[in-house]
């Protein structure tokens, strides 16, 4: 494995990682923002702090999972470590 496949990986498992609480942020702004259009309240404090509070939620509910993934990943790049290190 090269720098270029270490790479790529990397920003596979930042993606996979990232993605799942970017679209629970997208889909809860929408329904926020489809509630504050047939309501008509715009308060700015109305779409940040329920968005939050529930973002962080699924954050630490998906912990385990992401942290399972992190765990393998690193055992991933500690082995690729120890292969280059034994052919120098």
């Amino acid at each position: 494995m090269d720098l270029i496949a270490i790479s790529q990986s990397t920003v596979k498992i930042i993606l996979l990682l990232g993605l799942p609480s970017l679209i629970v942020s997208m889909i809860i702004g929408l329904i926020i923002s489809i509630f504050q259009a047939v309501t008509q309240i715009s308060d700015a404090s109305l779409a940040f702090v329920p968005k939050m509070i529930i973002v962080s939620v699924f954050i630490v509910v998906s912990l385990p999972w992401v942290g399972d993934h992190i765990e393998q990943y690193t055992y991933e790049l500690w082995d690729i470590i120890i292969t280059f290190g034994k052919t120098q």
